[in-house]
């Protein structure tokens, strides 16, 4: 190993069973799961500590900001962080760029440690108040028709749950193609405007240098480089960050959901919106006695995806579940 990770939990590994489990861990950002430890991040460098997974006592997410609060991008964005509780309530904070990274790290987890919590003592309060909210609003009893439609679409949850990867991916392309499909095209060129700023103040700070001019000039000049490369950067397009290669990869991702649900047989819903956050909503419109079968509650759901808009105020765990599909079906005209 180039770096040996930090021993965080009470109990640790041999330097050999450490470099094989970290060496073949499963990556989620700068963090990572194998099977004898957690790997966790400094805020500048990838998988430095390690928690033995005996040791972990629970696993949650942790976002700064809600999601949506002011703009939602840039400054104001919402920053994500994977909280790690081991031994006696000791606790690891680890920031993440990208909160999908701490979603999929977090389904792992309920896969290879199903007893560990993976919500905040606060969190499991919230989501008990709000199971009772949600009791109070279910039919108590269901017709036959009913019931036969929510153990199919529970059935159909359970098979999506079993392998995440297809409905994360189809999830994260359909964000981005909207994404994309919404931004100004004139952006872009703004950002190659302001790298190409950045080019020019390098190059010439360099040409100061050894010309041995003003220090300060080229200081300065080499830090305003930095700055407009690293502003612009992430705006340009790439092999990646372009609409044909971002159209691309929703189509592929259709087609990889329609392959997996080829293997799992007839399913409930279209694969463009195969996802357990779609099935759990569909399941709850059946048992509100708002739909009968999977095809009515399908209906009913695209209603109320219609209808959820930027004057509509929502919890912050529904948001999370519309902000998670709703591009699905915006990219299909709801069809």
């Amino acid at each position: 190993m180039i770096l040996k990770p930090k021993q965080l939990s009470r109990e640790g590994l041999s330097q050999d069973a450490l470099a094989a489990d970290k060496k073949g861990c499963k990556r989620f950002g700068p963090c990572g799961v194998g099977k004898r430890a957690l790997y966790l991040n400094s805020f500048y460098i990838d998988r430095c500590f390690y928690v033995t997974l005996p040791s972990v006592r629970r696993v949650f997410k942790r976002v700064a900001m809600s999601k949506g609060g002011f703009t939602g991008k840039g400054l104001f964005a919402s920053i994500p962080y994977l909280v790690v509780e081991y031994d006696d309530g000791k606790q690891k904070q680890c920031n993440f760029k990208r909160e999908d990274d701490v979603d999929n790290l977090l389904a792992y987890i309920a896969r290879v440690l199903p007893d560990v919590p993976r919500l905040s003592r606060d969190g499991e309060r919230r989501m008990a108040e709000k199971a009772a909210r949600e009791a109070a609003r279910y039919l108590k009893e269901l017709t036959p028709q009913a019931r036969q439609a929510w153990d199919e679409l529970k059935a159909a949850k359970a098979a999506l749950e079993e392998d995440t990867t297809p409905s994360h991916r189809l999830a994260q392309a359909a964000r981005t193609k909207r994404n994309s499909d919404q931004s100004n095209p004139a952006y872009k060129w703004v950002a190659l405007t302001v790298v190409a700023l950045g080019a020019a103040a390098l190059a010439y700070g360099v040409w100061s240098w050894l010309h041995r001019d003003n220090t300060g000039v080229y200081f300065l000049l080499f830090g305003l480089a930095a700055v407009f490369f690293f502003s612009g950067a992430n705006v340009l397009p790439t092999a990646r960050n372009n609409k044909k290669a971002v159209a691309r990869e929703w189509e592929d991702a259709k087609a990889a959901m329609g392959t997996f649900l080829a293997r799992v047989g007839p399913f409930p819903v279209p694969c463009q919106y195969a996802h357990p956050v779609v099935l759990e909503r569909m399941i709850r419109i059946i048992r509100e006695g708002r739909a009968q079968t999977p095809a009515e509650a399908l209906a009913v759901l695209k209603e109320d995806l219609r209808a959820m808009n930027s004057s509509v105020q929502l919890e912050q765990e529904e948001y999370d579940e519309v902000v998670c599909i709703k591009p699905m079906f915006l990219l299909c005209d709801y069809q």
